[in-house]
């Protein structure tokens, strides 16, 4: 596995720190072939979590999640990409753990928007060193992600709603911000990125994103993949998490279960022989 320091120089660490995300030009350029066939794969054989959803009859936007272990395209990207040892380098963590996969496919006319929200909320793992990769396989411009340079250090994570129509996911909504409007927003900075097949966004679980619809002629497919640093802990929401994994037996405090979610990069030992 290549090491970070071949992928990643120490400026984009430090921008990562300190905005919540940043763009890598080309670190999957070898593999967008290979991305594009388990997309496909992952397409026509769809695990009970995935959707497609049209909307007035234009477009169509598929999403689905957790299917590494049983996507060869994707477990190879998972185990043998720079993926995990750039994720420890950006995370300051000296192991990178897998956390899942998930596929984002939005056809030519799809109107539908990926409204603004941060992942943390919706999951149950929480820590500093978190980070999601988005990796797009078609030349992208309007539909890129957007994101707000800093959100990641906000006090208050902003309310989780169901995608469909936008409800709280939990309730409880006092113990959230709301929905943000970054672009009528001056005090908000939002950073977005014309992209080609293999460059990756790299984003911290806690910073806000968002994305618009995909009225290009094209498709726009993106692999993201979610990883998870030293300091990342199992802890309880307030409901029904996405993804839930049900049965994990995990409990407050503990690291995520690593014949789950196992450990793909540990940094080399330095410590002197003796």
């Amino acid at each position: 596995m290549a090491s970070a320091a071949d992928q990643i120089d120490a400026q984009t660490i430090s921008d990562y720190q300190r905005d919540g995300a940043v763009c890598i030009r080309g670190a999957f350029k070898d593999w967008v072939d290979i991305i594009a066939a388990g997309i496909e794969r992952n397409m026509r054989e769809k695990s009970v979590t995935g959707s497609d959803i049209v909307r007035d009859g234009k477009g169509s936007f598929f999403d689905d999640y957790c299917n590494w272990e049983r996507i060869p395209e994707f477990e190879r990207v998972v185990r043998e990409s720079p993926a995990a040892a750039i994720a420890a380098a950006v995370m300051q963590s000296r192991t990178a753990q897998f956390f899942h996969d998930h596929v984002l496919v939005k056809e030519p006319g799809t109107q539908k928007a990926t409204p603004w929200h941060q992942d943390i909320p919706y999951y149950f793992v929480d820590g500093r060193q978190t980070v999601s990769f988005w990796i797009p396989i078609d030349p992208v411009k309007e539909a890129t992600l957007r994101l707000v340079a800093g959100s990641h250090k906000w006090d208050k994570m902003i309310l989780p709603v169901r995608w469909l129509d936008e409800s709280s996911f939990y309730g409880a909504e006092e113990n959230y911000r709301p929905v943000p409007d970054p672009d009528n927003d001056p005090d908000m900075k939002v950073m977005e990125w014309e992209m080609q097949p293999g460059d990756a966004i790299l984003f911290d679980f806690r910073t806000a994103h968002g994305a618009r619809g995909n009225m290009a002629p094209s498709r726009r497919r993106v692999l993201s993949l979610r990883w998870v640093g030293d300091d990342a802990r199992y802890v309880e929401r307030p409901g029904r998490t996405s993804p839930p994994y049900p049965g994990h037996d995990m409990k407050p405090g503990q690291r995520l279960r690593e014949d789950w979610f196992p450990i793909i990069y540990k940094a080399p030992d330095r410590s002197p022989e003796h």
